[in-house]
């Protein structure tokens, strides 16, 4: 339960919503599941849904302080939405408000390890009910990149009468043998050891969100004064800082969702399921990302019928979310 917000925490801006119970994809249940969201803007205005990636919550926008250890995780892009009522919920399985492994099973004590399996069809469904409390119908938009694309693609598949537009970004339709052999190596760190584990599993992790050539360019193969190479010492501070705010339970079974990622599972292949897509949809992907590489993206776009939008950056993978100019830029061209 290390880093995770635990009932009684101060909840900040969150807000709550408690459901029934959840059958799940891959068989099992829950017996209930509560939702922690936020939201910013006028109810009134056009309703935009922001998908968090993996270790994201649904503090999208806002300062540090009570209940939120972390600002705002795609700040820069608040005037990018505004004019429109956004929508940020903390994923199913997650570790920030929404039911996941550090919640209470119905024996009154912590799920831990024996949390269910979720896939991100079942996170999807409870964000359903949410838009269903909310009085949403349809969204004007749905964004997400990394596994928050995965969640917007399945929203714009499974409901596309419910999804005018949609930013799919520096994701893929189905996991690839290369992510889910990364991901299992890093759950396999936590079971070893979960704290300890999960800096190790964020170090990983690191390596393929940005690229050697920034690795290269930063770090080289400098020493520190302290003996340690000057990347190695980078990639520790990563670890440690996502170990503090993290559970790691919730990282197993969130990066388990991942590996399980197919859109076109039981809908007769990805091309299929694409073709379920009415939203009017822009793909983008980041030029040296080696974690959701540009095919992937490329893949997406063909079937969806729009050109693919490449943002140049070095940073990799994660220049979904340094590159706010140019991904702020793409954003407004969707919802103008």
């Amino acid at each position: 339960m290390a880093g995770a917000w635990r009932e009684g925490d101060p909840s900040g801006a969150r807000q709550f919503l408690d459901l029934g119970p959840l059958e799940l994809e891959r068989g099992g249940s829950l017996p209930g599941v509560r939702v922690a969201y936020e939201t910013w803007g006028d109810p009134g205005d056009p309703p935009v849904l922001v998908e968090h990636a993996l270790t994201g919550d649904s503090h999208l926008f806002g300062d540090t302080g009570p209940g939120h250890p972390t600002p705002g995780w795609w700040a820069a892009l608040e005037q990018r939405v505004t004019g429109h009522f956004v929508v940020c919920a903390n994923v199913l399985g997650g570790c920030q408000g929404t039911t996941g492994p550090a919640s209470d099973a119905p024996d009154g004590g912590p799920w831990g390890s024996r949390f269910p399996e979720v896939t991100i069809a079942d996170q999807v469904a409870v964000e359903v009910a949410l838009a269903d409390a909310l009085g949403i119908d349809r969204w004007y938009a749905v964004i997400g990149g990394s596994m928050g694309g995965m969640r917007a693609m399945e929203w714009a598949v499974a409901h596309p009468e419910r999804v005018a537009r949609l930013f799919f970004l520096a994701s893929g339709a189905v996991a690839t043998a290369d992510q889910i052999g990364t991901q299992t190596t890093q759950q396999a760190a936590v079971a070893l050891d979960p704290v300890g584990g999960l800096e190790v599993a964020r170090r990983i992790a690191h390596l393929t969100y940005r690229s050697a050539f920034e690795l290269q360019t930063r770090f080289g193969n400098e020493v520190q004064p302290d003996g340690r190479f000057a990347v190695t010492s980078y990639l520790e501070h990563h670890g440690a800082k996502l170990a503090g705010r993290f559970d790691p339970d919730s990282y197993v079974v969130l990066t388990q969702a991942m590996n399980t990622w197919d859109v076109g599972r039981g809908r007769g292949g990805v091309e299929a399921a694409l073709a379920r897509v009415t939203a009017r949809s822009l793909v983008a992907g980041i030029d040296s990302d080696r974690l959701y590489r540009i095919e992937e993206q490329q893949r997406v776009a063909d079937a969806l019928g729009v050109p693919l939008r490449v943002v140049e950056s070095p940073y990799g993978h994660d220049g979904f979310l340094v590159e706010t100019a140019a991904v702020g830029a793409l954003l407004r061209e969707l919802l103008d």
